[in-house]
């Protein structure tokens, strides 16, 4: 396979983590020239690991288009506001395009975003990375073998975490649904993806309730501060507290999204300073901490989702219920176990790799790896079909639509959307 080389928009978490890391593990495949990153320390960092030269090295995305096209693909992991552009900018370039979910927090972009891929003939992956999973590729095999009949539903429970909340939808980035997305398409766009894809037909009715029940002024104990660290009354019994959050040595699982300098100096300025600092009931957060979501399909099969911030762990549940065969499974354990219902035979399946509540064991179970080294495979035999790929924009665009109704209807007292009612409303 010929080695791709890319462009890199965005050394966050992703960017650092996923994709900068598969081109360490995979300098054969991939080999990362360029690097659009704002923040000082991070853009210098990654530069410097990936030995770019400095020509090519930007502190805005803007930048990355000046010299015209100078790679085989373009990797955009900036925040969700910052997607549309800088994709359809690439793709006229002439750059396949491996775009950070969701594709943008406008419903008309999204289409668009997919129009252009078929009208530039170039590829377009979404970062629907559980499907590329051990887990999830498991059971949509069984359920395409005819295990399970006809799937008639499928209940599926994400458990965000009490403090994945805190941090990214409370005090962090995708805190507030006007500057990033609401959190049913930032977070949970991955699990109506999966659910439309395991169903394998289009979901034609959506209602949804969901709320900001918990974190929110009114919840604040008495005795809390603005800050936890500006003398708390109730801080060490906060199960939210950012000193116990951020303070873990030595390896500082959530201080590292949160600061470049993993000093105890660093952390402590960082929790003094910055967003992850404030106390979690006072924050200017309005994504909700808790939804549900129901969904209908074309023959009459129907779907529920459950997304909740309010858990002990993330990870994710399923059950799906079939006219042949039932699969039970649990994505955080990496199993999943398939019940028929002729022979009253169990079948329990073990995934290569599973999860650990905070993606597996390289990201989202397995996933991450796998997503980027499909995209790679796919740039390599790319025959001018821009739908190609298990994640084209073109697959993954149903389950954005589906955010959007839910979104809607979650607005609106729980009021059915028809997702052909909602296309009709879009502009192109």
């Amino acid at each position: 396979m010929k080695r791709i080389t890319a462009v890199l928009l965005g050394a966050g978490s992703r960017g650092r983590y996923i994709y900068g890391p598969y081109a360490e593990k995979f300098p054969n495949e991939l080999k990362i020239i360029a690097v659009a990153e704002p923040d000082d320390e991070r853009r210098k960092r990654f530069a410097d690991i990936h030995q770019i030269a400095s020509e090519y090295v930007y502190d805005s995305w803007e930048q990355a288009f000046d010299q015209g096209r100078i790679a085989d693909v373009m990797i955009i992991s900036t925040l969700d506001q910052m997607h549309y552009v800088p994709a359809m900018k690439a793709m006229e370039l002439g750059y396949h395009v491996l775009l950070e979910k969701p594709m943008s927090p406008s419903k008309d972009e999204c289409v668009r975003l997919a129009q252009a891929s078929q009208t530039y003939k170039r590829l377009l992956v979404v970062s629907h990375v559980l499907r590329y999973s051990p887990f999830w590729a498991g059971i949509k095999k069984y359920i395409e073998q005819g295990e399970l009949g006809t799937v008639a539903t499928i209940q599926l429970t994400e458990n965000v975490g009490f403090l994945h909340m805190a941090h990214s939808y409370v005090r962090g980035n995708w805190r507030k649904s006007e500057d990033t997305s609401p959190m049913i398409l930032a977070k949970s766009c991955h699990d109506l993806d999966i659910i439309s894809w395991l169903m394998g037909q289009s979901c034609t009715s959506v209602s949804s309730y969901g709320s900001l029940l918990h974190f929110r002024a009114e919840n604040a104990p008495e005795g809390s501060t603005d800050r936890c660290i500006d003398g708390c009354e109730v801080e060490k019994e906060c199960p939210f507290s950012a000193m116990k959050m951020y303070i873990q040595p030595p390896h500082h699982p959530w201080a590292r999204y949160m600061t470049n300098d993993l000093s105890p100096e660093g952390i402590l300025k960082a929790i003094k300073e910055s967003p992850f600092g404030r106390c979690v009931y006072r924050c200017d957060n309005n994504v909700v901490d808790h939804q549900v979501v129901n969904m209908e399909f074309t023959n009459g099969a129907n779907a529920s989702f459950i997304m909740s911030g309010l858990t002990q762990t993330g990870g994710r549940r399923v059950q799906i219920m079939g006219t042949q065969g039932e699969i039970l499974g649990n994505m955080d354990e990496g199993k999943f176990t398939l019940y028929r219902y002729a022979t009253g035979e169990k079948l329990d399946i073990h995934c290569s790799i599973g999860g650990d509540g905070q993606g597996g064991a390289d990201g989202h179970g397995g996933g991450d790896e796998r997503m980027v080294g499909s995209f790679l495979q796919n740039v390599n035999r790319f025959d001018s079909n821009p739908s190609y790929g298990l994640t084209s924009a073109t697959a993954s665009l149903q389950s954005h639509l589906m955010a959007f109704a839910a979104e809607h209807s979650r607005l609106h007292g729980g009021q059915a959307v028809k997702i052909t009612d909602m296309q009709q409303e879009i502009s192109v």
